[in-house]
């Protein structure tokens, strides 16, 4: 059996490796975060997910001992995960071929982790290896399914919104129509970026600050609609400024730029779930410390 610092040489090994592989679609990757704000969130993944991988080993110390099985068979799925991305006769479009790529490349990562520190590691370490899956950009069908989602979300809660306002509304899909304006929620204003932002935030909020997993499960949920809430609020808000206060509402700054305003307001409200929830699980004693006698 290899030692521990034997162990340890491989994983930059098989690392360098995975980078000359999978090189030109990881480039692509972080180019298309750079240039397209739906994909903003994917430049916090690795350093989130190093981060939170450092802070687990030192408080949980897990085992060390090596899985070769687990970690071939995550290796030679990586691999196979790859070719398949490349067969011709598939005919793929490119950007399905890079976020099949991406799994590729993200599966051989976990596979070398598994393979020098074992299964034991990865279950310990397994919210900050699989948060590395956000590392997969959203091939167009899907992200266009996405934003359609959202268009249609924002437009029933503005509709909502309105309507508990008194103010008359009558929308047809992604267009409402109030009295003295009419107006669409158009794909830009699907509010795509901040809503995984917001998602990707609470996940690693409720892991940092949550210990049960139906608790990290619900706020992660609540999430979704919350994203969906806040660009519904935001779109009345504009819309009642720009027809009771000044026009001038409806194409300014709060209209372009004003997004990080309403993401506060949605990330105040899981902090209050969080909040809550955290309540919650220091009400929970230990049954140790019911029964001193028995301990």
């Amino acid at each position: 059996m290899l030692t521990l610092s034997k162990r340890h040489l491989i994983l930059p090994f098989l690392c360098a490796i995975s980078l000359v592989i999978w090189w030109r679609p990881l480039a692509a990757t972080f180019r298309l975060a750079l240039e397209r704000e739906e994909y903003t969130h994917i430049l916090l993944v690795l350093p989130v997910s190093v981060a939170l991988m450092a802070q687990e080993w030192r408080t949980r110390k897990p085992s060390s001992e090596p899985s070769v099985r687990l970690g071939m068979f995550l290796l030679t799925l990586s691999v196979l995960l790859g070719l398949f991305a490349r067969v011709r006769v598939l005919g793929l479009p490119a950007d399905e071929q890079r976020s099949l790529a991406m799994v590729a490349l993200v599966t051989w990562w976990i596979g070398t982790f598994a393979l020098v520190f074992g299964s034991k590691s990865c279950r310990s370490l397994i919210f900050p290896l699989g948060f590395l899956f956000w590392l997969v950009p959203f091939p167009d069908f899907v992200l266009g399914k996405v934003v359609a989602l959202l268009q249609q979300g924002s437009s029933f809660a503005a509709d909502l919104l309105f309507a508990a306002a008194g103010v008359p509304v009558t929308r047809d899909g992604a267009m409402l129509s109030i009295p003295g304006l009419t107006l669409e929620v158009a794909k830009e204003c699907s509010s795509i970026r901040s809503s995984l932002m917001l998602v990707v935030t609470t996940m690693v909020l409720a892991q940092l600050l949550l210990r049960s997993a139906w608790r990290k499960t619900l706020v992660v949920a609540v999430a979704v609609p919350l994203s969906v809430a806040k660009n519904g609020l935001r779109i009345f808000t504009i819309a009642m400024l720009g027809t009771r206060v000044d026009r001038g509402f409806l194409t300014g700054n709060l209209h372009h730029h004003g997004g990080v305003v309403f993401f506060l307001i949605a990330l105040a409200g899981v902090f209050l779930l969080l909040w809550a929830l955290r309540r919650t699980e220091g009400q929970i004693v230990p049954v140790r410390a019911l029964d001193p006698v028995r301990s």
